[in-house]
Parts: structure tokens; sequence; C-alpha cells
């Protein structure tokens, strides 16, 4: 499976391209593909929504209605700041959230 770059419009400056994934000395479960808001990005399994979200360039998560973009801040399941729409399961912290294939993901 390709490794998602960072483009345009996902926090990168413009014509920058790379690689978000560690590449050496990590061992991962089986490649699988998620969906997030109709874009189909890479996973691996074991690992968190947040995780493929993060390594794929996405940054924000949710919006905050008076407060502005969100993404992940504690990591660990604790705030609400990484909340995602999982089809099939509603609301989730896409920190603790394991990715499936085949899941769909929305962001807030």
């Amino acid at each position: 499976m390709k490794e998602a770059t960072h483009k345009e419009g996902k926090g990168m400056e413009s014509g920058n391209e790379r690689s978000l994934r560690i590449d050496s000395n990590v061992e991962r479960g089986r490649a699988v593909r998620i969906t997030v808001d109709g874009e189909a990005i890479p996973a691996y399994e074991g690992e968190s929504v947040a995780a493929a979200m993060l390594a794929s360039g996405r940054r924000v998560f949710r919006h905050a209605e008076h407060d502005g973009p969100r993404g992940v801040f504690c990591g660990m399941g604790i705030c609400n700041e990484c909340m995602v729409t999982v089809a099939d399961l509603g609301h989730v912290r896409a920190c603790i959230a394991t990715v499936r294939d085949g899941m769909r993901v929305s962001t807030q």
C-alpha cells in the first residue's frame, strides 16, 4: 500500500509532499484502508484512528462552536478534542478508537 503524503490544504506548505509515517524499526499490523470525509487513507491494524489521520496529514478532527478547530490533545481518551463520527458507532474519541478495514470516519 502506498504511504499517505501530506498535501496542500492538509497542513503543509504548497508544493511540499512527504510521508508522515516512521519507516524504520516499526512493526505494524496488516495494511488496511479507512475513509475519512470521503477520502481513502492507509492505516494499519492495531493503530488508532487518530494515528492514521495524523499520518495522512489531517490535524483538524472537529470544530468547536466558538473556539475554532480541534485535534488530538491528550492522546489517551481523557478529553474530547479528537471526537469524530464513525459509521455504525457514532461519536468516538479518535485517539482510542482502533481502525478496522473499510471504516468510514467523518470529522465534526
